[in-house]
């Protein structure tokens, strides 16, 4: 009789810790975006004859910088026959890439049209955030930078919206979850096999 009350304790203890487990791991995933990631640069039709260009910059990155005038060139010289979408990658090794990704989402939400605005300015200003000028730096400090740095290259009245934005936690996930479709994670975990691949 004792045996039969430890097993059932064992396997109703047993239960728990998979319910528990699996419930911690379906958590953690991320869902994929509901529409396609990346900033449209060009606002024309796209049809089955259009050349899709998609560019991966990072807005504190000298070489994406250095990409980005040859690129737009080559967008108005071929004009309807190309489509450019720019996805955001922030590098790792550039200290606030991340922190100005999330300002293009931030922006994007509240007027797209100041987007491409916004990443030429990083650009052009691309010292003013980059590893050594923000090293004695609080990470608060740099980051109410970007919000200003921000906003005054989009307007200052956008001031407390994007302010806000860096507050709400749906830009972070949204600047995470981009990220983490440019690896090629779409919702699962690094190394776990895709659906239908055999691993």
């Amino acid at each position: 009789m004792r045996t039969g009350k430890r097993t059932a304790f064992l396997a109703l203890f047993c239960l728990f810790a998979c319910v528990g487990v699996f419930h911690r791991t379906v958590k953690a995933q991320s869902l994929p975006p509901a529409k396609y990631d990346g900033f449209v640069y060009t606002n024309h039709k796209v049809d089955s004859d259009t050349i899709m260009i998609e560019a991966f910059f990072d807005p504190v990155c000298p070489d994406s910088r250095d990409s980005w005038p040859p690129l737009k060139q080559a967008i108005q010289h071929y004009g309807s026959r190309v489509s450019l979408i720019i996805h955001l990658l922030p590098l790792p090794y550039h200290d606030y890439a991340f922190a100005t990704s999330r300002a293009l989402h931030v922006v994007n939400m509240l007027n797209p049209s100041a987007t491409f605005r916004l990443l030429e300015s990083f650009f052009e200003d691309q010292d003013r955030f980059y590893n050594d000028q923000t090293r004695n730096m609080s990470r608060v400090a740099v980051l109410n930078e970007i919000i200003k740095f921000t906003a005054e290259a989009v307007g200052n009245s956008y001031y407390s919206a994007i302010q806000s934005g860096f507050n709400d936690r749906k830009t972070d996930l949204k600047t995470r979850i981009s990220f983490k479709e440019k690896l090629g994670f779409k919702g699962r975990e690094p190394g776990e096999p895709e659906k239908g691949e055999v691993g």
